[in-house]
């Protein structure tokens, strides 16, 4: 079936893309409409024929599915970042857990229990770091907010659903001050203005708060009184910083970081490891939510006392270090230098006098780690996006574990390396997928392997 630009057809949605858009089929070809639900039926305009698939634009409400609610945020449709605005949370989770089952079976081909999902402990409020664009608006004011989809223009946003109140509150402060101060926002196409981003984060636990301004610059006019204003007014605020960005960039934070306020970083715990966050660390952003999947790590690990533990891609170290207590030893290997310098930190705090931790490529120290005949027990994997690369795989392998436990925020990729090691002679035991990023397309899943 063909279809014409803008041709009005009437589509039943059946199911949710793993973007988050309705999935309906005219004449036998799939068409891919955002902001439906499953169980809806609607006008549909078609933006776009792709032969074996088409795109559509949701016009007019025929019938609306049980599934669909009344989006809560009036910016959610320009702002993009919550795909799921529209459905009521029980269907998200459903939507969700069916993209975990379709990566392994339609990837992977692996048959695979499939856990029933975790909700995130708090769908809303639940985010502990936010960076905000700083823009000027059409008349002149402060524009603080996020990038539209597939763009750089700024949708204000002056309470974000994702961020805890007090985090939106401080970057109306912010933006206040820079209006009464004359203080211009950056101006990516003069590459002048002075402020770039507004970066904050919140320890979860401590409730203490970090400011970070990125600036187009060395500093900021009136600094102290910049602290004062944020101090007086926000208790939990501990530590304020500038940190300078100069480069014409998409990248939001430069090198080099001043601190104005404080010690310049938070204290948090994370499992009952201690940690302390800065601007450049690695650090889930759903605490809650993280502790969560960590246990469920944690629980398919399993490590016996005298076990050896490697953890790859082990960022500060978080999830080994939940389990130095219960294992022999733990080695943890990553390539991000102040994650490692974190992690070491970290066991320190905690005692953990068994972990080593390894700054390196997490597929070159496997492949050296496997020379030097290092046979681990367990092998934890929390991968980048793009999954673990042949070389880490291949390691694996030749160390032969009794168990790989791989954490994982791209279900795709997750299947595909499982499916790498199923063929080295690893069975999948069982998934379980954990909603991470409510309201948001993402999802994360643990998976069990075993030899």
């Amino acid at each position: 079936m063909a279809f014409e630009k803008n041709q009005l057809i009437r589509l039943k949605i059946d199911s949710l893309s793993s973007e988050g858009s309705g999935v309906g089929r005219a004449g036998g070809i799939p068409v891919f409409v955002p902001d439906t639900a499953p169980g809806d039926e609607w006008e549909v305009k078609i933006l776009k024929d792709c032969k074996s698939h088409a795109f559509g634009l949701a016009q007019r409400p025929l019938t609306l599915s049980p599934a669909h609610q009344e989006p809560d945020c009036p910016v959610w449709k320009p702002c993009g970042g919550c795909c799921y605005r529209h459905l009521r949370y029980e269907a998200e989770l459903q939507a969700k857990e069916q993209v975990v089952r379709d990566a392994f079976l339609r990837i992977g081909h692996l048959e695979v229990e499939v856990e029933p999902i975790l909700p995130s402990p708090n769908p809303d409020r639940y985010r502990n770091k936010v960076q905000f664009p700083v823009q000027a608006g059409p008349e002149g004011q402060v524009l603080t907010g996020f990038y539209a989809g597939r763009s750089h223009r700024v949708i204000s946003c002056p309470d974000c659903l994702l961020q805890p109140r007090v985090l939106n509150e401080i970057s109306g402060a912010c933006r206040e001050f820079f209006e009464r101060e004359g203080i211009p926002p950056y101006d990516e196409a003069t590459g002048k203005g002075l402020v770039r981003h507004i970066f904050l984060r919140q320890g979860w636990h401590s409730g203490q708060i970090l400011v970070c301004l990125v600036l187009n610059g060395d500093a900021l006019p009136r600094e102290q009184e910049f602290c004062q204003m944020l101090t007086g007014r926000f208790e939990a605020v501990h530590t304020i910083l500038l940190n300078k960005n100069t480069r014409r960039t998409n990248v939001i934070l430069g090198p080099d970081c001043r601190v104005l306020y404080g010690p310049g970083h938070i204290e948090d715990t994370l499992c009952g490891v201690p940690v302390e966050v800065g601007p450049f660390s690695f650090y889930q952003v759903n605490t809650a939510g993280a502790e969560q999947l960590y246990r469920v790590a944690g629980d398919y690990a399993d490590p016996r006392p005298r076990d050896l533990v490697l953890d790859l891609y082990c960022g500060m170290g978080t999830i080994g270090l939940s389990l130095a207590g219960r294992c022999g030893r733990l080695v943890g290997v990553e390539i991000v230098p102040e994650a490692v310098e974190s992690a070491r930190a970290n066991a320190a705090r905690m005692g953990a006098k068994n972990a080593r931790f390894y700054c390196e490529d997490a597929g070159r120290a496997a492949a050296r780690l496997a020379r030097e005949g290092l046979r681990p027990d367990i092998i934890i994997l929390d991968p980048p996006r793009k999954g673990c690369d042949g070389a880490t795989l291949a390691a694996v392998l030749e160390m032969a574990p009794r168990r790989v436990v791989m954490v994982s925020c791209n279900p795709s990729t997750a299947a595909r390396d499982a499916a790498i090691l199923a063929g080295g002679g690893y069975r999948p035991r069982k998934v379980r997928p954990v909603d991470m990023f409510a309201r948001t397309k993402h999802v994360e899943a643990v998976l069990l392997m075993e030899k």
